[in-house]
């Protein structure tokens, strides 16, 4: 990815982004969505950085999609005024952000799951004097937030009579789940989330309750989801980047990832592993190596070099073994892995390298840790 003279640059443990990747990435997904009459809508989580979402904007997104108001605040800040928080907004501090960033950008989208959601923030938007877009999320069968499709109408109808709230649509986060259980079949998995959502979608409608936004589809799922017809939103995130997992989920090739770490070996006192300068505090450990359905071989992959990984980490120390007993590498020595997970392994840095028209530059990552 990075030639010697771009290599010296490096302060590792690090992470380099190829921004004309990244760009053909975001094309591309833009482009299938478009073809199949639907907007996009992506989720800035997997890069949490302003000068990615106003790319994905320039490239015909409808808006982006935020998990928190803090980092919705980031995107604002940084020229994003159509933002969707999809993620139950509870607590009144929380809710005061909300209402504060609602005044100050062109459109804002909250997200309930409960009625007693609702009514705290039907309250809040009455004291403030306005009126708060939402959205209710549908629990299509990942298993965490959102209500059950068949709780769903009645709660729609007692949402929309609330004061304050404006309830415009319905969206869900499925993934590759397939009648309640994991599946490798992104196909199967989309068709299930098309119907599950629109026939979810009519039978409120069918209540009383006039939606308009039908949204789905995360990665593995959202070109797909969106080619059924059923929804006219899909909010993919990692599709930017793309990462080791995707190619497991049958989202993504290898020649598509625009991210690699950088790490440099500081220890080869022992010729069955090396020490690089990244452990737990730079590599993110949410992906488990060698564990069911996709056995992963290690917390990153090593590029160019299977018969290397990265099997162990302390806080600051990263080990990398060899099936062979030698991993052949000197103190000194530059690697650069590929991450599992992108997303978890870009809010690990405060800043990053952009490579650009064969240049470095280190970018914030201005979103980073906005957990409110």
């Amino acid at each position: 990815m990075l030639d010697a003279r771009l290599v010296d640059k490096l302060e590792t443990p690090c992470i380099v982004i190829d921004v004309d990747a990244a760009r053909k990435n975001v094309v591309a997904m833009q482009e299938r969505v478009s073809a199949a009459g639907c907007r996009l809508r992506p989720h800035i989580k997997t890069h949490k950085m302003p000068f990615f979402s106003l790319m994905q904007l320039e490239a015909g997104a409808d808006g982006i999609t935020c998990a928190k108001v803090s980092e919705a605040e980031v995107m604002a800040d940084g020229g994003c005024d159509d933002i969707f928080i999809a993620y139950p907004m509870i607590g009144h501090a929380r809710t005061e952000r909300a209402i504060a960033l609602s005044k100050r950008i062109r459109r804002l989208i909250l997200a309930v799951d409960s009625f007693e959601g609702a009514q705290m923030l039907s309250d809040a938007a009455v004291k403030a004097g306005t009126v708060l877009e939402v959205r209710l999320e549908i629990d299509t069968g990942a298993g965490r937030t959102g209500i059950q499709i068949d709780k769903a109408p009645e709660l729609a109808k007692r949402i929309a009579s609330m004061p304050g709230l404006k309830l415009t649509g319905i969206y869900t986060f499925k993934s590759l789940v397939f009648e309640g259980k994991p599946t490798e079949d992104n196909a199967l998995a989309a068709a299930e989330e098309g119907r599950l959502m629109h026939d979810t979608a009519e039978a409120i409608r069918k209540s009383g309750v006039p939606i308009a936004d039908v949204s789905a589809g995360s990665t593995p799922t959202g070109i797909l989801a969106a080619e059924t017809g059923l929804v006219n939103e899909v909010r993919p995130g990692t599709y930017i980047f793309k990462d080791f997992m995707l190619t497991k989920e049958n989202a993504g090739t290898m020649d598509e990832i625009a991210v690699r770490f950088y790490a440099t070996v500081v220890s080869t006192n022992y010729k069955e592993y090396a020490v690089i300068d990244g452990g737990t505090k730079c590599f993110p450990t949410d992906v488990v190596p060698m564990i069911a359905p996709f056995y992963y071989p290690g917390y990153a992959l090593v590029e160019g070099n299977p018969d290397l990984h990265l099997s162990r980490m302390n806080e600051e120390h990263g080990i990398i073994t060899s099936d062979s007993g030698d991993t052949g590498l000197h103190v000194g020595q530059v690697i650069s892995l590929i991450p599992n997970h992108v997303c978890t392994a870009i809010n690990m840095q405060n800043e990053v390298y952009l490579l650009e028209n064969g240049e470095l530059r280190k970018e914030k990552v201005a979103a980073r840790g906005m957990l409110v």
